[in-house]
């Protein structure tokens, strides 16, 4: 009897076997995890059917109807447009901003937002237009700072009245620039 003793005593102990009672609990969680995973399949399938599965409630949420004003705000803002729209209302405010004679014979053409650049172009029809422009430049950039904020506008690049276009017809040399040609 001595060595059946020793012999159980000394040996690893092993793990309760699982009864009939433990199989059984373990089969009825898988198959109840089963069963939500199966409810849960079907219930995104009716919501995709429905059209997503999202129900509007008492309280606002994300898709709630916006004004139109603060649609495109919201919209500027995740964008992240604010400084060109701000500068595109100036081009639309031009005249109260510059004055009706400047605004008169100078016209904003673009904004560059380039973070390095932010040069705003102005086209005016004359040279003696765009010389007062280039004249009156440092105070305009101030104003503009004023409005839109500090460094939205750095510089002013001022374009005076264009050339008459290059006409290409039979009778011009190949690689010819026009009468500009013969004076340089």
């Amino acid at each position: 009897m001595s060595e059946g003793a020793s012999g159980t005593s000394s040996g690893a102990s092993k793990p309760p076997e699982a009864t009939g009672v433990d199989l059984a609990r373990v089969a009825l969680r898988a198959a109840k995890e089963q069963a939500r995973a199966r409810g849960a399949a079907a219930q995104q399938k009716k919501q995709a059917r429905r059209g997503g599965g999202l129900r509007s409630g008492a309280r606002s949420d994300g898709r709630d109807p916006l004004a139109l004003g603060s649609a495109i705000n919201r919209l500027i803002t995740e964008r992240g447009w604010e400084t060109p729209a701000a500068v595109g209302g100036v081009m639309g405010r031009w005249p109260q901003i510059v004055g009706d004679d400047l605004a008169n014979h100078c016209v904003p053409l673009r904004y560059d937002d380039d973070p390095d650049a932010r040069v705003l172009t102005v086209s005016c029809d004359s040279t003696a237009w765009a010389t007062q422009l280039r004249l009156l430049a440092p105070q305009l950039v101030a104003r503009l700072n004023a409005d839109l904020g500090q460094g939205t506008v750095r510089m002013i690049k001022v374009v005076g009245p264009g050339g008459p276009e290059r006409r290409f017809g039979p009778l011009r040399a190949p690689g010819s620039k026009g009468p500009g040609d013969t004076y340089g």
